[in-house]
């Protein structure tokens, strides 16, 4: 096989082959068709997340088809075609699993990050945690769903019965997510960074009902923000345009410091609350909705030994929607 590899934090990555990897009991191993680029591989190879397992293969949108089934496992077939989340397994046991709260693991194993992902053209995982897929679509089109899909459902579900939202960050996630709310019938409003016309241009094209920048007060009170971009001094802001009794939500694994704020931002019973990782729940409801619903996915391909190039894209602010390499071999 042939992975993307980083061996130290900050350097690019090297295209190396390596063993093909075998499936352990209750593994399978996938042929990778395509795999997203997320902000959180930025946060890995950047070195902004603890205690990072080097070497180590980033990559955790995964979409392939199963092509070896480890001891075990069961009610799975060579050829299905599979998604692998960010969440990669988890314990079973903690407090946190069995109170069906498996996203807070204290045991837990992350795709890309604890263990190797899809920046490369095969990948083992937990036969548990592979969503089925359908066996129709471009495998590009469905990667962006596995993590920017599944957190922004995540997050989104936290806003309750908001009719207007706020998402400030307008990238992979929200531009998924921008289209669930609609499709909710709620009414989004897109923060971007300042002066990116291109963006909120992308915004309104999905149904958002305004757009502007992140420095901007909401034109109207919102019910809820989302905060999908990594940028602590967007927690003030949205909380100034959000209405009394209101919700921000903080989406990403990583965020720079908050600063400090009045008190008078968060009274009048404003929640400010984090989103972490994913259940299982969240794939098949979010799955489900999306295939019904028709969520399409803007992406920008990349052949797998450009994933520096795309990573930069990313970091730069150069795409719309989301970025997503296609193996070698595919």
């Amino acid at each position: 096989m042939f992975g993307m590899v980083l061996h130290e934090i900050g350097k690019p990555l090297i295209l190396e082959e390596l063993p093909d990897p075998l499936p352990g009991p209750g593994e399978l191993r996938v042929r990778i068709e395509a795999c997203g680029v997320c902000r959180t591989d930025l946060h890995v190879v950047d070195g902004e997340l603890p205690d990072i397992k080097l070497p180590i293969i980033p990559g955790h949108e995964i979409v392939g088809r199963i092509d070896t089934l480890g001891p075990g496992v069961d009610g799975r077939e060579i050829g299905e075609r599979v998604g692998i989340p960010w969440l990669g397994a988890t314990c079973g046991v903690c407090p946190y699993c069995v109170s069906h709260r498996e996203n807070l693991c204290d045991r837990p194993v992350f795709t890309g990050y604890t263990r190797n992902g899809g920046y490369a053209t095969h990948t083992v995982a937990d036969a548990r945690y592979a969503f089925r897929l359908p066996e129709e679509g471009d495998a590009a089109a469905l990667a962006p769903l596995l993590c920017a899909g599944l957190i922004g459902w995540r997050s989104l579900s936290f806003t309750g019965q908001a009719q207007t939202v706020g998402l400030y960050g307008f990238g992979a996630a929200a531009h998924i997510i921008a289209q669930v709310a609609r499709k909710q019938g709620r009414r989004v409003f897109a923060f971007t960074r300042p002066g990116d016309e291109r963006s909120q241009a992308f915004a309104l094209s999905l149904g958002a009902v305004w757009a502007g920048s992140s420095a901007e007060p909401s034109p109207e009170p919102l019910d809820a923000a989302i905060i999908y971009a990594p940028v602590g001094e967007l927690v003030p802001l949205a909380l100034a345009s959000v209405r009394k009794g209101g919700i921000v939500v903080c989406a990403g694994i990583h965020m720079s410091d908050i600063p400090s704020f009045p008190y008078r931002l968060l009274w009048e019973e404003r929640e400010i609350i984090s989103v972490a990782n994913l259940t299982r729940k969240d794939g098949y409801d979010f799955l489900g909705f999306a295939e019904k619903a028709g969520i399409q996915t803007s992406t920008k391909v990349y052949p797998l030994d450009r994933a520096n190039e795309a990573l930069a894209d990313l970091r730069r602010g150069r795409l719309e929607g989301a970025a997503v390499l296609i193996p070698l071999s595919a």
